[in-house]
């Protein structure tokens, strides 16, 4: 199996309809600006602890463009540019990462699920959903997307394994960033694509620059098309590097050097594509600036409505655990809702 990352900006081409450019463009840039304003809310203390994704921006945003209205995405808690691009509305996900019970549940229509903690329980998940809509006759198809470091957790396999046997109508997104956490890609597996193990699946594994936005929305095309006709999942891995630390509570310089950080912001995937755009004719520095503007008042709206939330009731903790409440469940309800402690009603 021969793999070599697909990638066009490096050589100059931009094989997108001017539209589809653009489109893909703003949905990036609108990413990088969500991102931007996250990590300064939560210096400010506005927002909890937050996983910047700056610099995989081309990866989530090329596969969420690629996906048609009907379809899913489990994501996992580095996806944000993924739900804003299926449509999360801003003042909903900086709810989720204010831990408001209003960040908890996405608007109708909106197909994506909440975020998943823990590392790759999203991935048999995923499959199951898939396997849900070819049950029902919905034909949807449902994208999911992980870590270079979740590629090692069992459920990864199991879920690869379970969506190839079954032809699932999958897109399996890994977000190779080099770093699990602070371990390095060389020190967590032998293989030198990620994408190389979906052989032993029997599933196509794809490669593609992660920093070239039409690569990645080009190849997920590609699969979504795959998996759509009944000809079962793809492992699309996209390589690419995250600008930020792991969390607002990381420090990468502990295990990154400034060398490696600064080679990898020359291939700053929303400036790249800028570039490829500009060199084009199609962008300027007077769309850049009416862009900011909209996003800039875009976020100061949707940013008020975060903050008029009514604070959350107690008992609000526990409605969103199951569809209906059991009696162990329905207890605790009933005391946090009293204001009394949870051992006076056991």
């Amino acid at each position: 199996m021969k793999l070599k990352p697909v990638g066009y900006l490096e050589r100059g081409e931009l094989p997108l309809e001017k539209g589809e450019a653009l489109r893909l463009y703003r949905a990036m840039r609108r990413a990088r600006f969500f991102d931007e304003k996250a990590m300064t809310l939560q210096r400010q203390g506005r927002l909890g602890v937050y996983a910047p994704f700056m610099g995989q921006e081309a990866a989530q945003v090329g596969v969420g463009l690629a996906l048609g209205e009907g379809d899913w995405v489990v994501p996992s808690y580095r996806e944000t540019a993924l739900l804003l691009t299926r449509g999360v509305p801003i003042h909903v996900l900086l709810l989720y990462w204010r831990a408001h019970p209003a960040g908890w549940g996405f608007p109708e229509g909106v197909r994506a699920v909440n975020p998943y903690i823990p590392i790759a329980t999203q991935i048999p998940q995923a499959v199951g959903l898939a396997l849900a809509g070819r049950y029902r006759g919905e034909g949807w198809v449902v994208a999911t997307s992980i870590g270079d470091g979740g590629t090692s957790e069992g459920d990864f396999h199991e879920g690869l394994n379970f969506a190839a046997v079954l032809q699932a109508p999958v897109v399996f997104l890994v977000q190779n960033n080099g770093y699990a956490i602070s371990v390095p890609r060389h020190r967590q597996m032998r293989v030198d694509y990620i994408a190389r193990k979906a052989e032993g699946y029997g599933m196509p594994g794809v490669v593609v620059d992660g920093n070239d936005a039409v690569a990645v929305y080009l190849e997920a095309k590609k699969a979504v098309e795959r998996a759509r006709k009944g000809e079962g999942p793809t492992l699309l891995e996209a390589l690419t590097y995250r600008l930020a630390p792991h969390t607002t509570s990381d420090d990468p310089s502990r295990y990154r050097t400034r060398e490696e950080e600064e080679a990898w912001r020359k291939k700053d995937p929303v400036l790249r594509f800028r570039k490829a755009l500009e060199e084009g004719g199609l962008w300027g520095e007077e769309e850049e600036r009416a862009l900011l503007g909209e996003l800039e008042e875009e976020f100061a709206r949707e940013l008020a409505l975060a903050d008029s939330a009514p604070e959350p009731r107690p008992e609000e903790i526990v409605e969103h655990v199951y569809k209906e409440m059991g009696p162990d469940q329905r207890r605790a309800f009933e005391a946090l809702r009293q204001g009394l402690h949870l051992e006076e009603v056991w």
